[in-house]
């Protein structure tokens, strides 16, 4: 609430205003890991067991986030389907079907236009799960497996707005598409034949091996290799680094052209060092069966700074090939 300076209204910093609405949405979802409980597995249960579709329902900001659940439900293998209340009302309760399962969303789980479908999934013998935040409320009572969040302040000033409620409605419904994903078994190569016509699918099943560079497009030195020897594999493949290899092909280190500059500038007499001397022993690798997208990651999240290479090796250590950022990026 604003405060007041001798009975006139104070308006508050819009900065201070956005950080307290963090903090309380932060809180909720934070205490929301310890309220989930046997309630959920039993919706995943359900909808997992549903030989129809899902049917998500919700009025008002409700139904907002009730299409989103829907939508990602679907991309990641639980066929769903939003329909609002008022629709169901005129006509498209036709939609319900046995077999179906519905999830319906409500604040106060007391909504009238919510209740009013009940006659219909009784008809059908259609169980309802219910994500609501007001417990003991009546759609409570009608719902074969009821999600309770409440109760939750609002980061409303007035605690009137939906704002936390709707927060932690949409974080239980990623919840549920992420347990149902897992008890499916949905694999990165059915995202992308859900997702045919997106970046998104393109790049969540492609593997590594397909845009890397290896055979004699690899970079490769040997440990007692000369700085320029070094420098003249890394300006020849153009990837901006090169592997230090064993006879055998395992990979003992590598030197990229960051590191390259950085010894020229601090060693007065560069040219008589080895690969060896100067390569870093522990680098980044991936295996050439794992994601493209995993490999973006690891390049743009690595602890000690983001780089732009990555090499790639089979389960005996062997490099197989380099993967640039660049590739993957021009990829998608």
């Amino acid at each position: 609430m604003a405060e007041t300076k001798r009975g006139v209204a104070m308006k508050r910093d819009p900065l201070d205003l956005a950080r307290e609405v963090v903090r309380i949405e932060a809180g909720a979802v934070a205490a929301l890991e310890a309220r989930l409980g046997d309630s959920f597995t039993k919706a995943v249960e359900t909808i997992a067991e549903c030989r129809g579709k899902l049917v998500v329902s919700g009025v008002g900001k409700s139904g907002l986030i009730g299409q989103k659940i829907a939508a990602t439900l679907t991309s990641t293998g639980t066929p769903a389907v939003f329909l609002h209340p008022a629709d169901a009302l005129h006509g498209d309760a036709g939609l319900f079907a046995r077999g179906d399962v519905a999830l319906f969303l409500s604040k106060s789980g007391a909504s009238e236009e919510l209740l009013a479908l009940m006659p219909y999934l009784e008809r059908h013998g259609i169980p309802l799960v219910s994500i609501v935040v007001q417990s003991g409320s009546p759609l409570v009572h009608r719902s074969a497996i009821a999600i309770v969040l409440g109760p939750v302040a609002e980061a409303c000033p007035m605690d009137l707005t939906p704002t936390t409620s709707v927060t932690l409605t949409q974080v239980v419904g990623d919840c549920l598409a992420v347990a149902l994903m897992q008890h499916r078994g949905f694999k990165p190569e059915d995202f992308r034949y859900l997702h045919p016509g997106g970046l998104i699918g393109r790049a969540a099943a492609r593997p590594v091996r397909e845009l890397m560079h290896g055979g004699e497009a690899l970079p490769s030195v040997r440990a007692d290799a000369k700085l320029r020897d070094v420098m003249l594999e890394i300006m020849d493949k153009r990837l901006g680094v090169t592997t230090v290899l064993a006879a055998d092909g395992t990979l003992t280190g590598v030197v990229s052209d960051g590191d390259f500059k950085r010894i020229l500038l601090k060693t007065p007499d560069p040219w008589s060092l080895t690969a060896g001397d100067v390569m870093a022993r522990t680098p980044s690798t991936i295996g050439p069966d794992e994601l493209v997208a995993t490999a973006v990651r690891i390049m743009e999240d690595r602890p000690q700074g983001p780089i732009t290479a990555l090499v790639v090796v089979d389960d005996e250590r062997r490099a197989l090939g380099v993967l640039h950022l660049h590739d993957c990026l021009r990829a998608g």
